[in-house]
C-alpha cells in the first residue's frame, strides 16, 4: 500500500480520470464494482466526482472534455510547472489539446497528445495532490502507454519528463523511472481496433470475481483473466465503453 499527502514528483502518474457522458451511471457502476465513496463538487466544477477509499482520493469522474474522443480513462502525469511542460510537449512533437488552465484552487492542468496519438493529462497540484492511495484493492496500481513505436515514445517522454528507462521483455517494454524509482511503463503493442493510448490498472482482491461483477453491472470482459508474472489480470470495459484493467497481485 502507498499513501501520499504531498505533491508527486514530476513525471509520476498522479491521477486518473474517467470522462463520460452520464456521470450518474458511471458513479453507480464504479461504486458497485470497487466500493468507492464519492464526493461531488459543486456546479462551478461541473459536478465533478472525486472517488475515495477510506477517505483517501483514488480517481475522478467527470464529463467528457472532447466529444470527438471516446469515453476513456486518462492518466495525468505530475508536473512542477504545467506551462513549461506544455512547451516541452510541443517542442518534442506532441500537441496540446487544452491549453494550461487553473482548476479553482485545486491545481493547474493541461491535456495533450503524444506524437503517437495517445492522450494524457498533466497536473500541477495545489489543494488537490491527486492520488492519495495506491497499490491497494480498489485503487490505482499501474499506468502504461502502448503504441506501435516504442523508440519514438521513449524519446518523447524522456524529452518532456526526463525519464530514464529499464528495458525488459526483449526490448519490447520500458519501465519509466523517476529519480531511480519505477513509476510506469511504455510498451510496444496496440490491441486490434484501438489506437495508441494510456492504460489504467486497478487492483482487485480476486480478478475472476471482479470480471463477473463487471458483467453483472452491464460492462463486459474484453480479455479474460490471465496469469502473468505480475499477477492475474483482465481487460474489461464499463457500461459506457471505457476500457481498463483489473489485476490481482501476487
Amino acid at each position: 500500500m502507498v499513501t501520499r499527502s504531498e505533491a508527486w514528483p514530476e513525471g509520476t502518474p498522479c491521477w486518473v480520470q474517467l470522462g463520460v457522458d452520464d456521470l450518474d451511471t458511471a458513479v453507480a457502476f464504479y461504486r458497485a464494482l470497487f466500493g468507492w465513496e464519492v464526493e461531488r463538487d459543486g456546479p462551478a466544477a461541473g459536478g465533478y466526482v472525486n472517488c475515495t477509499v477510506g477517505g483517501r482520493q483514488v480517481a475522478g469522474i467527470g464529463s467528457r472534455m472532447d466529444e470527438g474522443r471516446p469515453t476513456a480513462w486518462i492518466t495525468y502525469l505530475a508536473a512542477d510547472d504545467v506551462d513549461e511542460v506544455a512547451g516541452r510537449i510541443t517542442a518534442a512533437g506532441g500537441r496540446v489539446l487544452i491549453e494550461p488552465f487553473d482548476v479553482m484552487d485545486l491545481g493547474r492542468m493541461t491535456v495533450a497528445l503524444d506524437p503517437m496519438g495517445a492522450a494524457f493529462g498533466v497536473w500541477r497540484s495545489r489543494e488537490h495532490i491527486g492520488v492519495e492511495l495506491a497499490n491497494e484493492p480498489s485503487a490505482l496500481v499501474w499506468n502504461e502507454q502502448l503504441s506501435d513505436d516504442l523508440d519514438a515514445a521513449k524519446h518523447f517522454y524522456q524529452a518532456v519528463f526526463g525519464y530514464t528507462y529499464d528495458d525488459i521483455e526483449g526490448g519490447s517494454y520500458a519501465m519509466l523511472k523517476v529519480a531511480g524509482r519505477v513509476v510506469g511503463g511504455l510498451g510496444y503493442d496496440t490491441p486490434p481496433g484501438r489506437p495508441p493510448h494510456w492504460r489504467t490498472y486497478f487492483e482487485v482482491p480476486v480478478t475472476d470475481a471482479a470480471c463477473v461483477k463487471v458483467a453483472e453491472l452491464g460492462g463486459r470482459v474484453v480479455v479474460p483473466p490471465t496469469d502473468t508474472p505480475y499477477g492475474r489480470l483482465a481487460r474489461v470495459a464499463d457500461d459506457q465503453g471505457a476500457h481498463f484493467y483489473v489485476i490481482q497481485g501476487n
